[in-house]
């Protein structure tokens, strides 16, 4: 064999090693944040009233529901921590460049976490949550067979008119806003152009809305805060509390 197709199938090689080594790091942190993400729901839905489910098909439902959740929190937590995680990662590849035990840090697979993140959350906000509520709430289509399938194809048809709904409400805007043949050619790449303009406008919505919040919640915070905490008695005046005192005793006093 020549040089050249030694170093060839060399380079053909460590590629599929780097590609499988990021392929387990990605599912060892999905895993995590999934389990983390599992313990966080089922601790806070211990208080709810579906805890209880006595119906073998109702339970089904509501685990299937239950890990789509799961899922879409893990993803939404990933999302979150990316960032940090990149920074984190660059600094440590800054300090030590020639470790090899952190080389794995590289930006080959920041790049691919970003671009799983960003498949997962079109895919959980767009199909995964609202497949998971319509599930729960399905009884499936009236004179068909009762089971989980029913409540499948109820939900997927539901889901379906839903998806349909919103892309002619977004055709009756592109052609009441920009009436021209890009605009409309636009809508049909779907990947490129409608989910991440439908990405960006809920995350806008979801942005105003925790900035609307906030401070309700800080206000909330403080008040809890000082309901809990004991005030401290170092300027109070003494003087003042002791003559308080006394009237009362000398009150009391009288009425005995």
């Amino acid at each position: 064999m020549a040089p050249a197709e030694q170093d060839a199938l060399a380079a053909r090689e460590q590629l599929f090693h780097e590609r499988v080594r990021e392929c387990i790091i990605c599912t060892l942190l999905f895993a995590s944040l999934y389990i983390l993400c599992h313990f966080i729901i089922t601790h806070f839905k211990k208080h709810t009233d579906f805890t209880a489910v006595h119906d073998d098909e109702d339970a089904a439902v509501d685990r299937i529901a239950l890990g789509l959740c799961t899922f879409t929190l893990a993803v939404a937590l990933g999302a979150v921590l990316l960032l940090p995680f990149s920074i984190i990662s660059n600094e440590v590849l800054l300090s030590f460049p020639h470790n090899y035990y952190i080389q794995w840090l590289n930006g080959s697979l920041i790049h691919g976490l970003w671009n799983l993140v960003f498949l997962f959350s079109n895919l959980s906000l767009v199909f995964l949550m609202p497949f998971a509520y319509f599930f729960t709430e399905s009884e499936g289509f009236a004179g068909s067979k009762k089971g989980i399938m029913a409540r499948v194809y109820e939900t997927s048809v539901v889901l379906l008119l839903l998806t349909l709904l919103v892309l002619g409400m977004v055709w009756v805007a592109s052609a009441i806003v920009g009436d021209n043949a890009a605009s409309r050619q636009s809508l049909y790449d779907l990947w490129e152009y409608y989910l991440p303009y439908l990405y960006s406008c809920i995350s806008l919505f979801g942005v105003l809305l925790l900035l609307l919040c906030t401070p309700f919640g800080l206000s909330t915070m403080f008040t809890v805060t000082g309901k809990l905490l004991v005030k401290p008695r170092l300027l109070e005046d003494l003087d003042e509390q002791l003559s308080c005192t006394r009237l009362e005793e000398a009150v009391v006093s009288r009425r005995i």
